[in-house]
């Protein structure tokens, strides 16, 4: 089975079972987008607050934590293109970065009145599809990304 996501922990512990609940919520996304055998992958770093305060600040100009952070290394056009074509790259190559505070997340979902999995799963989720080409600043393009995101979550819940 091809390996669709690197995970790193950056400045928190590791912990395998979160490892391989973010490595079955990737595959998810990637069979859902028609991205499962074209030889991409995704890096996902869990991390802490203060360092994404400094990435979201770095890139973003945005002095606070936040608690995703999407990096695609692709336009929306040209993942489209990938995806239509089907065309198996030789050497693995990166779609993206995805960094996660995993305190914010803890957070949120107990703001939010759900579990850390399901949060932490909307995350992943979330940034996957910024990742390709996805974005929710414009009214319509936001109900495009939410039904899209709904359709993993879903299937997420079906698996589990």
């Amino acid at each position: 089975m091809q390996k669709v996501v690197e995970i790193y922990f950056q400045d928190i512990d590791k912990n395998n079972d979160l490892l391989e609940f973010a490595e079955n919520i990737i595959r998810t996304c990637f069979k859902e987008e028609k991205l499962e055998n074209l030889n991409f992958y995704i890096s996902v770093t869990l991390t802490t607050p203060k360092i994404i305060h400094k990435l979201n600040k770095e890139y973003r100009n945005v002095d606070r934590p936040t608690d995703v952070l999407s990096f695609p290394m692709f336009e929306k056009i040209e993942i489209d293109e990938i995806i239509a074509k089907q065309v198996k790259n030789i050497i693995p190559e990166v779609l993206g970065d995805i960094v996660i505070s995993v305190e914010k997340v803890k957070e949120q979902a107990i703001e939010f009145g759900h579990s850390f999995e399901r949060e932490f799963a909307y995350m992943l989720v979330h940034g996957f599809y910024h990742i390709i080409g996805y974005d929710h600043i414009e009214e319509e393009d936001k109900r495009i990304m939410r039904e899209k995101e709904e359709v993993v979550l879903t299937k997420l819940k079906q698996i589990r």
